[in-house]
């Protein structure tokens, strides 16, 4: 498990300009809603842009402490 201020900090070390929304879908602390606006995923493909955010929640998804993630991503110019 964990807090939704814990995983997106997880994001935010590794897209440090990133502003993120996580929302706990189920109230279980592992199935999440994630909104993350970045200027970094200016110039990428949806594929790329998503794969950042799961490179930064690698970890978190390996270990258990997050299950599903349903994510968004805007680029700062959205």
């Amino acid at each position: 498990m964990i807090d939704n201020h814990s995983l997106g900090a997880l994001i935010q070390q590794q897209i440090p300009d990133a502003a993120v929304e996580v929302v706990d879908r189920t109230g279980t602390m592992d199935h999440f809603n994630v909104t993350v606006r970045s200027a970094a995923f200016a110039g990428k493909t949806l594929l790329q842009q998503h794969q950042l955010v799961y490179g930064a929640l690698r970890e978190a998804l390996r270990d258990g402490r997050v299950h599903a993630v349903e994510l968004k991503t805007i680029t700062t110019e959205e």
